[in-house]
């Protein structure tokens, strides 16, 4: 079989916080560890600011910038369920996945977030094809995003994307597509590449997980 091209594949951007990466329960971790509470006390019912946590926007920053240098937030928080099982068989099937992710939020600290990204990924078997770090993500091709943040949403929906809402209670005012696990969004996405006339280039693992060549396991 020839390499995958991007130019004749589905492409679907992914998002990483808290679309394959559980960044509220980590970043709860942390934020509780340095007020030295119990997690249980902040709840995960969380607005987009986190203001329920009795955060604003500079200690929000100040939070985040200290979990990601200190904490090494983005290469220990735990995954979304799923997320991996599903990427994998959506790329074996050919589907050309281009993680987009705004994590270059705070200056100074590029190269740890960078760094402990493709080791996240790494660790937890994320598949993916193309990763990107910006916020603009309307500038970056996909035939389809998942995503989050209601602002990425809407800025996409503006210019004329496809995007799958992966749900959080932040943005639960925003219109569907929406998917609340990743078997969901496997399953719109198989939905829309059918739909768009293009056949996978492999079939969908009709055996589970083994028939992924071992590689969720560290053998592929």
């Amino acid at each position: 079989m020839s390499e995958p091209d991007p130019a004749n594949s589905f492409v679907l951007g992914v998002d990483l916080d808290n679309v394959c990466a559980d960044y509220t329960s980590g970043y709860r971790d942390a934020v509780a560890r340095y007020r030295g509470v119990d997690p249980a006390e902040l709840t995960t019912e969380v607005s987009w600011d986190f203001g329920e946590w009795g955060l604003d926007r500079a200690t929000f920053l100040a939070h985040h910038r200290r979990a990601v240098t200190e904490g090494h937030l983005f290469a220990t928080m735990p995954s979304i369920p799923g997320a991996s099982e599903s990427m994998w068989r959506l790329s074996d099937a050919g589907v050309w996945i281009r993680i987009i992710t705004h994590r270059l939020v705070s200056n100074w600290s590029h190269a740890t977030a960078v760094a402990d990204t493709v080791r996240w990924l790494d660790e937890q078997r994320i598949p993916y094809r193309d990763l990107c770090f910006l916020g603009a993500k309307p500038q970056v091709g996909a035939d389809m995003y998942v995503e989050d943040a209601p602002h990425t949403v809407e800025a996409l929906r503006g210019t004329g994307n496809r995007v799958i809402v992966f749900d959080q209670p932040y943005n639960r005012h925003l219109d569907g597509p929406r998917a609340a696990t990743w078997a969901e969004v496997e399953a719109l996405v198989t939905e829309a590449v059918v739909a768009s006339g293009r056949p996978f280039p492999a079939p969908l693992p009709l055996d589970g997980l083994d028939a992924a060549g071992g590689r969720l396991d560290g053998r592929g």
